[in-house]
């Protein structure tokens, strides 16, 4: 079989190089923090982005040709997965992640498309056992027909629910059998556009159900991985049930699911919400929910999700900060669900793409254990909060303070209260010190 890809395997070259096809800061066997930057970081390809996104917008038509060379659609699948194997195996990324509706066309009917995946997925198993990649995570498309204008699992139709079961249980099926260990839910359309037609305690009571009985299913399979929800607070909904981690996390608290799911978080989603990618990820590490990454960026300036590559140094250092504090990936990693800005329409654009992406994080990584091994940061947190190590503010921590206690002691001082500056530009002069040294 002929290569896709007139593009040599992409090897990395240090930061002296000039070379646009090698890695500068992306060193996969180089052990730092005691493992691989391979087994730190475990990059994935995304399969919508990279193998079907067209560069179609609302605006005009696709830009660039996927089909890879096929016109039967059940042809042009199967060359998308030579094609992206190929591809990952060249960028030396060792797991991919899909949506059914990614890797097989859909044809006339859900049997039809049952089928289909039927025809698609031995193809994938095989070229997997070739390239030695894994998959990180699978998902089910439930957003983007219109029999799920109004939601799959909150949608008001019952008929819409079915069919998105049956969906989620075929892509369950699928990862089981690719041996993948995360299972994602994006709630594409699970809100709603105004609380005038909405019934808002059955839809999440239905979300609820929906999530337990894919977990049900999946463990009677043998499924021991992961469950994984990806928090987005809008778009295409005017607001989304999963709108950001906090949401998720008191979602998943009252309908008793946190022994199954923890969270996959997006970089935009988290800009979307008018959080910072490390504040969910902080919200993550600190209640152990943290699951998995989809590593991208937004831009500022638009108010929707530009899935870029990941290229903002500071966003991958304090994300790696917070993975590496949360002690790293159990089964998740950091899948690229980012796309090549539709003007940049070569196949070369998506290899450049996700060099400048695997290096970004690279150099996040580096710089992360920089930080910690610095301790400065650290050290100064400690110090802010000392007063909870001893006397009153000991008593608050260990559970032995009460009302009454607190208020005599209040009534026992003599001063009044004189916080100390938490030197925030200080500590941001420590961050460029140590990433720039």
């Amino acid at each position: 079989m002929s290569e896709y890809f007139t593009i040599p395997e992409i090897k990395y070259e240090g930061p002296a190089s000039t070379n646009p096809f090698s890695f500068k800061y992306y060193n996969k066997d180089e052990i730092i923090a005691g493992k691989t930057m391979a087994e730190h970081l475990r990059f994935s390809m995304c399969y919508w982005h990279t193998l079907c996104a067209d560069g179609t917008d609302m605006f005009g038509i696709g830009t660039i040709d996927k089909s890879f060379g096929a016109t039967d659609p059940i042809e042009i699948y199967k060359q998308k997965v030579y094609a992206g194997f190929e591809m990952m195996n060249k960028l030396g990324i060792e797991y991919f992640c899909f949506h059914d509706r990614d890797i097989a066309p859909e044809g006339a009917s859900l049997a039809d498309f049952q089928k289909n995946l039927d025809i698609i997925v031995p193809i994938i198993k095989e070229q997997m056992e070739k390239y030695g990649i894994k998959l990180l995570w699978g998902t089910a498309n439930c957003f983007s027909r219109a029999r799920y204008m109004h939601g799959a699992a909150t949608s008001p139709y019952a008929d819409a629910f079915a069919y998105a079961a049956a969906q989620i249980k075929k892509a369950i099926d699928i990862t089981i059998e690719l041996g993948g260990k995360g299972y994602v839910f994006w709630g594409g359309r699970e809100g709603y556009e105004t609380l005038l037609n909405t019934d808002m305690a059955l839809e999440n009571d239905n979300y609820a159900r929906m999530l337990k009985l894919a977990v049900s299913y999946a463990r009677s399979k043998g499924f021991d991985g992961d469950f994984y929800i990806e928090p987005k607070p809008k778009e295409p909904t005017k607001h989304q049930y999963d709108f950001d981690s906090a949401t998720v996390l008191g979602f998943l608290f009252k309908y008793g699911l946190l022994d199954d799911f923890k969270l996959n978080i997006e970089a935009n989603h988290a800009t979307l919400a008018g959080h910072t990618f490390e504040h969910e990820l902080r919200i993550c590490r600190i209640n152990g929910i943290l699951g998995s990454v989809d590593a991208n960026q937004g831009d500022n300036h638009l108010g929707w999700d530009t899935d870029q590559f990941p290229t903002n140094i500071y966003d991958t250092t304090y994300a790696m900060y917070e993975i590496l504090k949360a002690g790293g990936f159990k089964y998740g990693g950091l899948n690229f669900d980012a796309k090549t800005r539709r003007g940049s329409n070569t196949m070369e654009d998506i290899f450049l793409a996700h060099i400048a992406g695997m290096d970004a994080f690279a150099l996040g990584l580096r710089n992360a254990v920089k930080l910690i091994e610095d301790g400065r940061i650290d050290k100064f947190i400690e110090e802010r909060y000392s007063s909870y190590a001893s006397g009153i503010g000991k008593d608050i921590v260990d559970g032995k303070a009460t009302l009454e206690s607190l208020s005599d002691y209040a009534l026992s001082l003599t001063e009044d209260v004189k916080p100390e500056s938490g030197r925030q530009e200080y500590l941001e002069s420590i961050v460029n010190s140590v990433i720039f040294s």
